[in-house]
C-alpha cells in the first residue's frame, strides 16, 4: 500500500484516472478536488506507484473518529482490475471494516468483491444503484469519445422561464442544513446534518430563495465533485425550479473548470426528465453506494 502525499503525485493520479472515465468518475471528481486544496482532508491510497491497479480515496484518521458516521468514514474505489482488488480492500490499513463506513464507486462490478468482503469481515451491507449524468460541457471535454459514438447532442438545453421577481439565486448557509436533511434521501439523523453543514461550509451550494426569503429549491456538492441532495419544497413543485436550479449550477460550476455530474434514482422520473431536458449525458455506468455495518 502506497499513500500519494506529493503534490505531484496526487496531479499524476488525476491525470490518470481520466483515461478511466467514466468508471473512474467517483474518484477522479474527488481527487481533482484534493487537488484543489483538500479541504475535506482525504487521502489516496495506491495498491502500487506508477502503475496502480486500485486506487482508494478515504478520509485521514484523525477526521474518522466516530464510529458510527458513515456519512464522514466514506470510500471512494476505482480498480482497473475489479476481479483482484479484493486483497487489497480486505486490508485494515485501507478501509476500517469495524466502523460504520460507506464504499462509493462508479463500478458495479465491485459488487461481488465487497459483499464477499461483508461476509469475511461480518459485516451487513446494503446497496443502492442510481443513474448517473455528466453535464454536456463536462462531457465535451473528459468524455469526447463517448459523445462521438453516441451521436450526443452537446448543446445545453435551457430551463423553462420562471418568475425572477418572485425566485432570487442565492447560496446555502449552514442554517439552512436541517432544511436540506429533512428532503435528503440518505439523511434524517444528527450525523447527517452535520456532514451538510460541513458541505455547505467547504463547496459552492446554490438555492432560489421564494417570496417570503428562505430556500425553496436548492442543490450542493459534496467532496467527490458531485452535485447531490437537490430538492424542492413540496408546494413549489411543478413550476420547473429544479430544472432552473440544475441549469445554474451547471453553468457556475463550469466556470470554474469544475467536473460537473450528478445521479438521480431510478425511480426519480421527475429528475430524468429534468436532465433530458437540459441535454445532459447519461453515462454507461452507474451511481454505486454500499453501507456497511458491522454484525
Amino acid at each position: 500500500m502506497f499513500q500519494l502525499q506529493d503534490p505531484r503525485m496526487l496531479q499524476m493520479l488525476e491525470k490518470s484516472l481520466r483515461k478511466f472515465l467514466p468508471e473512474s468518475l467517483k474518484v477522479y471528481g474527488t481527487v481533482f478536488h484534493m487537488n484543489q486544496g483538500n479541504m475535506f482532508k482525504l487521502k489516496a491510497l495506491v495498491d502500487k506507484w506508477p502503475d496502480f491497479n486500485t486506487v482508494v480515496v478515504r478520509p485521514q484518521e484523525q477526521e474518522m473518529t466516530d464510529d458510527f458516521d458513515h456519512y464522514t468514514n466514506t470510500y471512494q474505489i476505482y480498480s482497473k482490475d475489479p476481479k483482484n482488488c479484493q486483497e487489497f480492500l480486505g486490508t485494515s490499513d485501507v478501509i476500517n471494516w469495524k466502523q460504520h463506513l460507506q464504499i462509493q464507486s462508479s463500478q458495479s462490478s465491485l459488487d461481488e468483491k465487497i459483499h464477499n468482503l461483508a461476509a469475511i469481515k461480518q459485516v451487513k451491507v446494503k446497496q443502492s444503484q442510481c443513474i448517473l449524468y455528466m453535464m454536456p460541457k463536462t462531457a465535451r471535454r473528459l468524455l469526447p469519445s463517448l459523445t462521438e459514438a453516441n451521436n450526443l447532442t452537446l448543446k445545453i438545453g435551457k430551463p423553462k422561464f420562471i418568475n425572477e421577481e418572485l425566485f432570487k439565486l442565492s447560496s446555502l448557509d449552514v442554517t439552512h442544513a436541517t432544511l436540506v436533511d429533512k428532503f435528503w434521501h440518505f439523511g434524517g439523523n444528527e450525523r447527517s446534518q452535520r456532514f451538510i453543514k460541513r458541505c455547505i461550509q467547504t463547496f459552492p451550494s446554490f438555492c432560489l430563495l421564494g417570496p417570503e426569503g428562505t430556500p425553496v429549491c436548492w442543490n450542493l456538492m459534496d467532496q467527490t465533485g458531485e452535485i447531490r441532495m437537490g430538492a424542492t419544497l413540496p408546494e413549489y413543485r411543478g413550476q420547473g425550479l429544479i430544472s432552473y436550479m440544475l441549469f445554474a449550477t451547471t453553468q457556475a460550476l463550469d466556470k470554474l473548470g469544475f467536473p460537473v455530474y450528478n445521479h438521480t434514482d431510478k425511480a426519480n422520473n421527475i429528475i430524468q426528465k429534468a436532465s433530458h431536458n437540459l441535454h445532459h449525458v447519461r453515462l454507461p455506468c452507474d451511481w454505486n453506494q454500499w453501507q456497511c455495518v458491522p454484525l
